[in-house]
């Protein structure tokens, strides 16, 4: 993709920043320690992290901080919609999983969806802390990143929230499901 196709017109700039200002101050209970100017003059100087942020709130995953990285000086981002964002649903795991398909293959796969917005996948223990600040996934599930020895078998994993529990569950990677899409996060 080139750079011009990744930048947001002024007025996508100011929806965005609307909607995650408006977002931000309805969730507090996600960042409580984090002031939205600080966050949005991060935003301001990234404008290719803002296309990316767009790219996730296009596909439904309504991103929103959920933490600060001191160590690198950015600011976390997840996609916080309740259920996995309906944009990024019924796509196989990676490449090599789309590929194998012989029919009826998916119009993507999620690893290489969240490359293109420039977001990674979470891996297990990011659903996890994702799931200590509400309920998400209660009727889908999500891709999450797989470990090299798993995915060396064929198999990759993703998890839900039944029971109020987090399960991890595996698949052959090829597999795809109307329910079953990825999360991703952002650093800024």
């Amino acid at each position: 993709m080139k750079k011009e196709d990744m930048e947001l017109s002024s007025e996508q700039r100011e929806e965005l920043l609307r909607t995650l200002k408006s977002r931000f101050e309805k969730n507090m209970n996600l960042h409580n320690s984090i002031e939205w100017e600080d966050v949005l003059t991060k935003l301001e100087s990234n404008p290719g992290k803002l296309w990316s942020l767009n790219e996730m709130e296009r596909t439904g995953g309504e991103p929103d901080v959920v933490g600060y990285d001191n160590w690198t000086d950015e600011y976390i981002f997840y996609d916080c919609s309740k259920e996995s964002p309906k944009g990024r649903r019924s796509l196989c795991y990676d490449r090599e999983a789309l590929e194998s398909r012989k029919e009826n293959k998916p119009v993507n796969n999620a690893i290489n969806m969240a490359a293109a917005m420039g977001i990674e996948i979470l891996t297990e223990d990011q659903y996890r802390e994702l799931q200590k600040l509400g309920n998400f996934d209660t009727k889908t599930s999500s891709w999450v990143k797989t470990p090299a020895n798993i995915r060396k078998l064929g198999g990759a994993i993703f998890c839900d929230y039944r029971y109020d529990t987090v399960f991890v569950y595996h698949n052959g990677a090829e597999s795809y499901y109307a329910a079953r899409g990825f999360r991703a996060s952002l650093k800024v």
